[in-house]
């Protein structure tokens, strides 16, 4: 979907368009006067703006758009200390439209709004706000949001307060996770934490607590490791949610089993599936078994993953579509070939097993320069001979 919508020029004044604004939806059926307001232009376009929902049910979709449109034009030529309030009813009224079509349209008006503000003007924050609620309606969040760089790009000349930041984020990882878009999700989860510092971690508990839950229970999200170092998480330490998070990042499909039987009713009350919890233990104690081993018996799999061997190719496969690790099955030896996999921590062992990775590849390009050398140099020196 595209929001770029070409501006559009009027040739007439403000309270001209104002009276036909008033004119066409009193045609609708609004209860406005035709009349233009004795108080000005703005309590004209407060009134306007009250009835502007009148046309979602009238009229066809460039129609309804090009209102809009008109209302924005009008919008962006008051001056910021008396248009505050319009932008914000009219941004209200936007998130109240209803369908798809609607929401499409009311998607690129209000954008067209927030790309029409000076890039200083604090309200393109509440715009967005408000853009990205629609978004949601629709299914659209990646028109709006592109990502944490691009997101701070759009306030880098009235950069937004922690609250903002906070509030906006909240919302966004809400919104990314209802469009299935799980990895954007947990990056904006992520940067929400850091956002807290060892001062106010404390505060940051619903946060750091929806941020787990919403990576344990993402059947797409398995490295997990990097959410133990935030402040706001470590915080939690020594709580069942912190102890849950640990068995996820580190410890074995038995281990969860162990602390699901003693805490029940704490992994329900958070919302968790345990049959969902099991698959996912599952695809993370064969990436920890396959780390460091060139291949695994069918017997080892049934044992740690608490499957039936005639599971096991079935398994195979959904540990293979995670492109987490790299395999193939002989069925005649009963054995799984490991050609690679990830690790789901990445601690000292880890930095000092890739430094050596490193200097042995570097030794070995180094040999092989060498060698080129050889070859590329040898016809001259025999030629020097002859």
């Amino acid at each position: 979907m595209n929001l770029d919508v070409p501006a559009v020029f009027i040739d007439l004044s403000l309270e001209e368009q104002a009276v036909e604004l008033r004119v066409y939806f009193k045609s609708l059926g609004a209860e406005i006067s035709e009349e233009k307001s004795p108080k000005g232009i703005e309590d004209d376009l407060h009134k306007i703006i009250g009835v502007c929902d009148t046309c979602f049910k009238e009229g066809n979709e460039y129609e309804i758009e090009s209102v809009l449109n008109a209302i924005v034009s009008i919008l962006v030529l008051i001056p910021l200390e008396r248009a505050e309030n319009l932008i914000l009813a009219f941004s209200e009224k936007l998130t109240k439209a209803k369908g798809v079509k609607l929401g499409n349209i009311t998607l690129r008006v209000l954008w067209l709004l927030f790309q029409s503000l000076d890039e200083r003007c604090p309200m393109r924050y509440h715009v967005y706000y408000h853009l990205i609620q629609i978004a949601k309606q629709v299914d659209q969040v990646r028109c709006v949001y592109r990502g944490i760089e691009h997101l701070k790009q759009q306030f880098s000349l009235c950069p937004l307060s922690t609250e903002q930041m906070q509030k906006l984020l909240r919302l966004l990882h809400e919104v990314l996770l209802s469009c299935k878009e799980s990895d954007l999700a947990a990056k904006v989860m992520i940067e929400l934490l850091g956002t807290y510092t060892t001062e106010n971690a404390s505060h940051a508990r619903e946060d750091a607590q929806r941020c787990i839950m919403a990576a344990l229970a993402d059947p797409n999200t398995f490295l997990l490791d990097p959410l133990m170092s935030l402040k706001p998480v470590r915080f939690l330490e020594g709580e069942l949610i912190h102890d849950l998070l640990t068995v996820f990042v580190s410890a074995k499909l038995s281990d969860y089993i162990k602390f699901y039987n003693e805490h029940k009713e704490f992994v329900h009350s958070m919302g968790l599936d345990h049959e969902a919890n099991l698959k996912k233990m599952r695809l993370l104690t064969f990436m920890q078994l396959a780390e460091g081993a060139n291949e695994m018996k069918f017997d080892t799999i049934t044992s740690e993953l608490q499957i039936k061997e005639e599971e096991v190719e079935a398994f195979v496969i959904d540990v293979l579509k995670t492109k987490l690790v790299r395999a193939r099955m002989d069925q005649s030896t009963k054995k799984v070939h490991i050609s690679s996999t990830m690790h789901r921590t990445f601690g000292v062992a880890q930095w000092e097993q890739l430094r050596d990775k490193l200097r042995g590849w570097k030794y070995n390009l180094a040999r092989v320069h060498q060698a080129m050398n050889t070859v590329v140099t040898a016809p001259q020196s025999q030629t020097l001979v002859m």
